[in-house]
């Protein structure tokens, strides 16, 4: 790219009225978030205007009762609304109607203050769990608000001003100091430190210089940058970040799903035993009517299972959320909650557990054939080829300046290499595996000679590719990626875990088992063509049970639809992985995958203590009621008591 292409202006400082983003900050506990939630203040209210109509009961019972009036209607108005809609839409119970009833219920036999009390707690209780729900849907989208409006574009060098659906690639843009960076490109011209905060989780800004790679949605530091637009608005890395945030605001765990079918049936049976408490006893017991009804309303408050349906969400989105401010992004509480039960993560080699930059390292001609002749066939070739080790080839001749030649009928072999003529002669360019065929035309020592090199390169954990001419062979080319620096210590905390962990790659055994060697992986698979892997990941699971797999590909996409988990690369992956996968390292940092499965393994305990501890409070609160009895007041405050103390618990995974 020459300087001189295009009409640059003179940086331009940013206008005093230009928008200042904010620079994303990890969110703690805050009192006044929580005071600003709707329901929170209703529930306060409802509580302040108990208290109040307690203290005037002695005074006026007149004045008591109608304050009482208003704290039902303050705190349970949205309670009640949400499940008269649950009934009318679903034709469902559900514990909002129940509450409501038992509340009502109350008040009938002249408990007022006990039935404002289960308003209180219930109201409260729901407003922390609204709480959680919405600071989770924050920590995982608040890189929405993010989301660039216009751009400066430059035009023959004058700027205008353009909403970012109108840019295209090939655009140049100007983004001055402090301001959104409105599309993926690359920096044409300038310097500057871009916090990627709100897209990978980093919590250092990033020097970007000309050539690097800026994202949608990031922040511009002190320098203006000038930037190539390289990806449309509608394909940005941002765009498909918002997708995911979407799916996973939708996406229920298979657990919520039965909590919410057991609840509708359960409330039909509360609701029908409730009836049948106050109907029968006083013929066949011989209780009275009040006394019978105040059992009933006890029974009504304390079988409700509010505390059982609020065991799992919070604490699934508080995991959840707390994985994206790392730069993790769930699709969903599905996938936090499988990932808990995993046994295996699978690693794609390339771009995984390897930077996916290879280099050439070594470049042999055959007898009667030049080294340049070769490189820039093969340059010529490979240029139209997306692949790693085809661009790796063409950076080696655009460095050594080698003149390139016109290539037809250029196409891909798949799961071999690629192939094209050029001047009248084919040219083929793939896996050396033809040397291990019975019928290579090839002189046996010759054929020999050439296997030998393979061997040699190959142990040194290199990847070896065949340069042919029809079927002789021209020349061999070995190149070699370097491991990413945290492999090692990724796979090392997964085996701390009790995770064996598994390498596919479509390399040769040889290079496979040196790059196992350096990053200490128990399983290796090599040879493979994409639908190897999707064989390979359906026989971890056979063998060990749930599998994660690591990709960032088109080729690992079948893999990743495969495996239990799909986990995919988001600063380097492919849209069909990105796609695919359930679950996205915005940062590509492997070595979180580990702290992710213990989070979603602790998520699982919590749940289940929850689950425990609700059930639990829930049939002994029963049993006190018809073997002992109980006070309505200490029955509201048991069950809604602990109604709040799982979805405390459930909070904890956010501190």
């Amino acid at each position: 790219m020459q300087a001189t292409s295009k009409q640059l202006p003179k940086p331009i400082a940013r206008q005093g009225n230009a928008q200042q983003p904010r620079t994303p900050k990890p969110r703690r506990f805050d009192p006044r978030a929580m005071l600003s939630n709707r329901e929170m203040q209703a529930a306060l209210g409802s509580g302040l205007l108990m208290l109040i109509a307690w203290a005037v009961s002695g005074w006026s019972e007149v004045l008591s009762v109608l304050i009482y009036v208003i704290s039902y209607t303050v705190g349970g108005w949205i309670k009640a609304k949400e499940g008269v809609e649950t009934l009318v839409k679903d034709r469902d119970l559900d514990v909002n109607l129940l509450m409501i009833a038992a509340a009502l219920g109350a008040a009938s036999i002249g408990y007022w203050n006990e039935g404002a009390m289960l308003i209180f707690i219930f109201a409260m209780s729901g407003a922390l769990e609204s709480y959680t729900m919405e600071r989770s849907k924050k920590d995982i989208s608040s890189l929405m608000a993010l989301k660039p409006a216009t751009a400066v574009r430059i035009e023959q060098g004058a700027m205008s001003e353009v909403p970012i659906d109108l840019l295209a690639v090939g655009d140049l843009l100007l983004v001055r100091p402090g301001e959104l960076i409105p599309a993926d490109g690359k920096v044409y011209r300038g310097e500057s430190a871009v916090n990627q905060a709100s897209i990978t989780g980093e919590s250092l800004p990033v020097e970007k210089t000309t050539g690097s790679e800026v994202f949608a949605g990031t922040v511009n530091g002190e320098g203006p940058l000038y930037i190539e637009v390289t990806t449309a608005a509608e394909h940005t890395l941002f765009a498909k970040i918002i997708k995911m945030v979407e799916e996973a605001e939708t996406e229920v765990p298979d657990s919520q799903r039965f909590i919410k079918r057991l609840e509708a049936v359960y409330a039909r049976v509360v609701v029908l035993v409730t009836v049948i408490l106050i109907v029968l006893p006083p013929f066949v017991l011989d209780w009275s009517w009040s006394n019978t009804f105040y059992k009933a309303m006890v029974f009504l408050v304390v079988a409700s299972p509010c505390a059982l349906v609020s065991s799992i969400m919070p604490a699934m989105l508080s995991a959840i959320s707390k994985s994206a401010r790392k730069g993790i992004l769930f699709k969903g509480g599905v996938h936090l909650e499988n990932m808990a039960k995993v046994t295996v993560v699978a690693f794609d080699k390339t771009g995984t557990l390897t930077e996916g930059i290879p280099q050439v390292t070594d470049f042999i001609a055959g007898e009667g054939y030049s080294r340049d002749e070769l490189l820039a066939v093969s340059a010529s070739i490979e240029k139209l080829s997306r692949h790693p080790l085809a661009e790796a080839i063409v950076r080696l001749a655009e460095e050594e300046r080698v003149e390139l030649y016109s290539t037809h009928e250029s196409k891909s072999v798949t799961g071999w290499g690629i192939e094209g003529w050029i001047n009248g002669r084919l040219w083929r360019i793939g896996k050396t595996n033809v040397l291990d065929e019975a019928a290579a035309a090839v002189e046996g020592e010759r054929h020999a000679s050439w296997k030998a090199v393979r061997k040699q390169l190959e142990s040194e954990g290199k990847t070896v590719s065949l340069i042919l001419e029809g079927d002789h062979i021209a020349g061999m080319i070995a190149l070699q990626d370097t491991v990413r620096p945290q492999a090692e210590v990724a796979v090392r905390k997964l085996q701390k875990l009790g995770i064996k962990v598994a390498m596919l790659t479509g390399d040769r055994e040889a290079t496979a088992a040196v790059m196992a060697g350096r990053t200490g992986v128990d399983l290796v698979f090599a040879d493979l063509l994409p639908e190897d892997k999707v064989t390979h990941i359906k026989a971890l699971r056979e063998q060990y049970g749930h599998v994660i797999m690591v990709g960032d590909g088109v080729n690992d996409a079948p893999a990743l639809a495969t495996a239990t988990v799909g986990m995919g690369m988001g600063m380097k992956g492919s849209g069909a992985a990105l796609e695919i996968a359930d679950v996205v390292l915005m940062n590509d940092n492997i070595e979180e995958i580990a702290s992710t499965i213990e989070l979603a393994r602790r998520t699982q305990r919590i749940v289940k203590q929850n689950m425990i501890f609700a059930v639990t409070v829930i049939l002994t609160l029963i049993l006190s009621n018809f073997l002992q009895g109980i006070a309505l007041p200490f029955g509201v405050v048991g069950h809604e008591g602990s109604t709040i103390l799982v979805i405390l618990n459930g909070l904890r995974l956010l501190r």
